[in-house]
């Protein structure tokens, strides 16, 4: 028996494969529009923040010109010009015509493509117009996105996963669906509740599990009550998993400490495709050095991001690679059972 988990040990080895990660992000930008896409040094920030997310959600977009996002799509090109970055963007959204936004996904073409767009038309029967800006859903496939399943009962798991891996038998993520929402600070609760409605449309409609929720939800502080989370059924679902902690300060103010910006995934399966402990805020004023001055220049919000599991499959020229941590570990733990 132990020749033939030798044996498998040293064609792991021998062929080993290749995993990294794979990064989904949330980014109010607070007011981004024409005034801010000309200042030289706010937009260089954004495009560094923004090309480390292989899909990245920005909020409070207000280009009511039609010019700020595509100076911001320039400037990402030139400042990463290895990579193709494409973007798919909601209408205006807003009860008042003096006050709009627009949800735009910026994503790299090399990892992920997108596959369906869904427009939510807020039509909920008896619940109709829940929300100041209608979640709009995007459905994204990423080839080298996935999860391992069914290993915690055998012997030499950690040797087994990378077996499987370089076998390519695994259960691959290869599609997911992101719904962004930012919600009106005064409304939070109901907003947040109605989000809930929009999930379960949009897992029948496309019939899929794989669903991640993401954004400013105001889910902090004086916005979301603790009294009224018992009535938010986003929170009280148990198949839905809140990846960024209630003691996340997503905000860049000193002043302020508020987990207003959050992710939220669909299902263990979705959930165990994430890496663990990757969910956080990204404080790029401590990442970069910047004053709270020029980092409020850029946001009053850190974006929040998470990684997904990575298989990199040999026919995939896309991304670099390093090596696996799990197969290290794996190989630990093999060479103790079988040794010891």
């Amino acid at each position: 028996m132990r020749s033939i988990f030798l044996l498998l040990f040293l064609l792991t080895v021998a062929d080993a494969q290749r995993s990294s990660e794979f990064r989904i992000c949330a980014f109010n930008l607070h007011h981004y529009g024409d005034s801010k896409s000309r200042k030289s040094d706010v937009m260089l920030t954004l495009a560094r923040i923004i090309t480390r997310c292989d899909v990245c959600l920005l909020q409070e977009v207000r280009d009511s010109k039609g010019t700020a996002v595509p100076q911001l799509l320039q400037t990402i090109k030139r400042y990463d010009s290895t990579s193709s970055y494409q973007h798919v963007s909601s209408e205006r959204l807003g009860r008042s015509e003096s006050y709009q936004e627009q949800y735009v996904f910026i994503y790299r073409t090399e990892t992920v493509t997108v596959t369906d767009l869904y427009q939510y038309p807020d039509d909920l029967k008896g619940d109709e117009d829940a929300f100041s800006r209608e979640p709009f859903v995007v459905r994204f496939k990423a080839p080298r996105t996935g999860q391992v399943s069914g290993l915690s009962g055998l012997p030499y798991r950690g040797l087994f996963l990378c077996f499987l891996i370089e076998s390519n038998v695994f259960s691959v993520i290869k599609e997911f669906v992101l719904i962004p929402q930012h919600t009106t600070p005064s409304n939070t609760t109901k907003e947040l509740d109605a989000l809930y409605d929009v999930l379960q449309r949009v897992k029948k409609m496309w019939r899929t599990e794989n669903v991640m929720l993401l954004g400013d939800f105001n889910a902090d502080c004086g916005y979301l009550a603790k009294k009224n989370r018992k009535n938010v059924r986003l929170i009280t679902d148990k198949n839905l998993y809140w990846l960024i902690p209630d003691d996340s300060d997503t905000t860049v103010k000193l002043s302020t400490s508020c987990s207003y910006d959050r992710i939220v995934v669909n299902g263990e399966t979705f959930n165990s495709a994430v890496v663990p402990s990757s969910a956080q805020p990204f404080n790029f004023q401590q990442e970069y050095g910047l004053t709270e001055e020029q980092a409020l220049d850029v946001s009053d919000h850190y974006p929040v991001e998470v990684l997904l599991k990575v298989v990199r499959s040999r026919s995939f020229a896309g991304g670099a690679s390093r090596s696996s941590s799990v197969c290290v570990f794996g190989t630990l733990l093999f060479l103790l059972q079988v040794f010891m």
